[in-house]
């Protein structure tokens, strides 16, 4: 099977609760690492269990800039096995694993007319494409860069300032139509091979042979016993296992109306002065809106579950937009805002492991083994989140002497993965966000007007928030507002949708 419900939630812990026998690999955190990891062991035939405090997606996974990237940013920096490692991985999951959830997106630098700068991004996105072709991600599925003219700009970028605009070069990147939908997709593939995934329980008294586990839901509370424990716990590794020392990084994101920026089908990609490896990006999101990202700056102290942006790093992100923009943009057209934490490896002297800045090694994984059989995987980032548990595995494997398969992920489609032509009843935008499925998210559908918008002018329909309710483990009103449908990124827009989905919700709890 592959839902996830409350049902089979609560089924779950009962067998956890009741086990005779230790389960092979246990799994703290449910974000996409964790998920990952479950899969990746589900898959070699191994006994899995995941436990999640909150709900899938619930920290950093969520909060993503919606890339899959192939690592041009890690080659202009020189750290050219990341930027390998990431181009392979892109290369997987845009061509096997998440096909449907995955487009390519024209990342559009444009040339005002500085010579040198031109040059430099001419010379890296050529670069990137070699790294594309190493990987043998063939043009059809994402093509290699190319010159636009001003026309051609504009075309994609709308609001691109005139003023000494000559053109612009574009490579194209991975655009995922959500980052919290590939985390409940991979975690709906890896319950259809055996994982149990509990959401809303918490894992304490972490060790080597298994936790103390409580049932957020109920307050009940039980040992689960495991050969080994992987934590996947990202910025709060470190309350799993005190031996982990996180550095965490915030990285923020504006929100806009995309009529702002004329509904552009390009990102606007916009170097940081001084910087050869960063860029502020404009980028079309779905639900009509833009996001304008991304900062990298230090966040220490206590660790929030729900991070938020700070003063300077808003106007950090306006201020590097504006002089690539037709119009400047304020804060008065801001709509909302996110931010989240990227969970750095701290080596105890003040940095991040390795040697450089924030933004060139931050997305670097680390695979620690503690208490004899207690597996951290640390550090990393979205795209290569497979290899990361692939990683991981490995080495709970090796650490409990558990008789595995090998891995198979990198040829394990997804959920949804399937070729579909679009039935000219469905919306597009189900298509986009459930790929092969999207017929059964209507025709499983027990709600009344499955296909109406959820509200005016939010191409979320009714059929959609049941489907996460009743096959992809929400269970509560919060659930699917900010980790199944993103319609929560937006205050308002969350207001809007609060009664309908809470009598939705309602009506499947009452079934």
């Amino acid at each position: 099977m592959t839902g996830l419900d409350a049902t089979r939630r609560r089924r779950w812990l009962s067998e956890l609760a009741e086990q005779d026998h230790p389960l092979d690999v246990l799994v703290v955190g449910g974000g996409i690492t964790g998920v990952g990891v479950a899969l990746d062991a589900a898959t070699r035939g191994l006994r899995v269990g995941l436990v999640e405090a909150h709900d899938l997606a619930y920290g950093t996974s969520r909060w993503s800039s919606k890339l899959v990237h192939g690592g041009l940013r890690y080659l202009a920096g020189a750290h050219l096995p990341i930027a390998y490692e990431s181009a392979v991985e892109r290369h997987h999951l845009m061509t096997t694993i998440a096909p449907h959830l995955i487009r390519p997106l024209a990342q559009v630098v444009p040339d005002f007319g500085a010579r040198t700068a031109a040059a430099m991004i001419r010379t890296g996105v050529g670069a990137g494409d070699v790294l594309r072709r190493v990987a043998r991600t063939p043009a059809s599925v994402l093509p290699g860069p190319r010159r636009l003219s001003v026309t051609e700009t504009l075309q994609l970028c709308p609001q691109t300032s005139r003023s000494g605009l000559r053109g612009s070069t574009a490579h194209f990147d991975g655009q995922l139509v959500d980052d919290a939908r590939l985390v409940v997709t991979v975690a709906r593939t890896a319950a259809a091979f055996g994982a149990m995934i509990c959401t809303h329980t918490r894992a304490d008294r972490v060790t080597g042979t298994g936790a103390r586990l409580t049932d957020a839901r109920t307050g009940e509370t039980f040992d689960v016993a495991a050969r080994t424990v992987v934590n996947a716990a990202g910025v709060w590794a470190g309350e799993v296992d005190p031996t982990v020392r996180i550095r965490p990084s915030r990285g923020t994101h504006l929100i806009l109306d995309a009529a702002t920026f004329g509904h552009p089908a390009g990102a606007l990609t916009v170097p940081v002065a001084g910087s050869i490896s960063r860029f502020v990006f404009a980028l079309p999101e779905p639900l009509g809106r833009v996001f304008v990202g991304l900062t990298d700056v230090d966040a220490p102290g206590p660790i929030p579950d729900v991070p938020q942006a700070s003063h300077a790093e808003v106007d950090y992100l306006l201020e590097a937009i504006n002089p690539a923009l037709d119009r400047p943009v304020t804060r008065s057209d801001i709509i909302g805002t996110y931010a989240g934490l990227r969970p750095l490896v701290d080596v105890g002297d003040g940095r991040s492991s390795g040697a450089g800045s924030l933004a060139d090694l931050s997305r670097r994984h680390r695979i620690q083994v503690s208490d004899q059989t207690v597996v951290g995987v640390l550090g990393g980032k979205l795209t290569t989140y497979r290899r990361m548990a692939q990683d991981a595995v490995d080495a709970a494997v090796a650490a409990g002497g558990l008789p595995a398969g090998r891995c198979i992920t990198a040829t394990t489609p997804l959920i949804g993965a399937a070729g579909i032509a679009q039935p000219p009843e469905l919306p597009a935008s189900l298509i986009s966000r459930f790929g092969s499925e999207a017929t059964k998210v209507v025709s499983s559908a027990q709600v009344e007007r499955p296909l109406e918008p959820i509200v005016d002018e939010i191409d979320v329909v009714r059929a959609e928030v049941e489907f996460a309710l009743t096959h992809e483990g929400a269970l509560t009103v919060g659930d699917v507002l900010h980790r199944r449908t993103r319609i929560g990124l937006v205050d308002a827009d969350a207001d809007r949708a609060r009664p309908a989905i809470t009598e939705i919700v309602e009506q499947v709890r009452s079934q």
